[in-house]
């Protein structure tokens, strides 16, 4: 009888204040962890600043992986909302079926900017980014100039593989 006196269940509030405890200890290693990522981050910029660019290209890659980091991202708050519309039991049909179709035309898009990106890449050029939406396509490549031969070459790859005109295409170089 002893052992079951001591062991005593947590109360609806004792479990709720328990909870509460964990989500203010992760949101305190959520800040500590933030405030010393910055502190790198930080330092990083400085030596950039203060000391000339990078030999090894850091901040032109960081471009690059940002820059992708940054459209899937924006594409995956996109295939959220969509998503919503979607499992929303007051959306209309019209509007459920226009947001599958708009999910289909992401997809796509994904698809195709992937494809691009290793084409270019296989053409020769070191790195590009491709991102497209329903009136134009943009190409960034990780080189200071581009003649207009290798723009042709480019162009003339995206023409090939898409269904955009010339004037929807633009293709620029990336200068750090």
């Amino acid at each position: 009888m002893a052992k079951k006196e001591r062991t005593k269940k947590l109360s609806s509030n004792g479990k709720k204040v328990l909870v509460l405890c964990c989500m203010v200890a992760l949101l305190v290693v959520t800040g500590v962890l933030n405030f010393v990522l910055n502190a790198q981050i930080k330092d990083k910029d400085d030596n950039l600043v203060n000391g000339g660019t990078p030999s090894d290209g850091t901040a032109v890659e960081t471009f690059f992986s940002s820059h992708r980091s940054n459209r899937e991202t924006a594409r995956a708050e996109e295939f959220s909302y969509l998503d919503a519309i979607i499992s929303s039991e007051s959306t209309s049909e019209s509007v459920k079926a226009s947001a599958q179709d708009k999910q289909v035309e992401l997809l796509t898009f994904i698809e195709k900017e992937l494809v691009l990106e290793s084409l270019i890449k296989a053409k020769g050029f070191e790195d590009a980014v491709v991102t497209m939406s329903t009136n134009n396509l943009n190409v960034i490549v990780k080189q200071a100039e581009l003649t207009k031969e290798e723009v042709a070459q480019i162009l003339g790859t995206i023409l090939q593989e898409t269904d955009y005109v010339a004037g929807q295409v633009y293709v620029v170089p990336y200068t750090a």
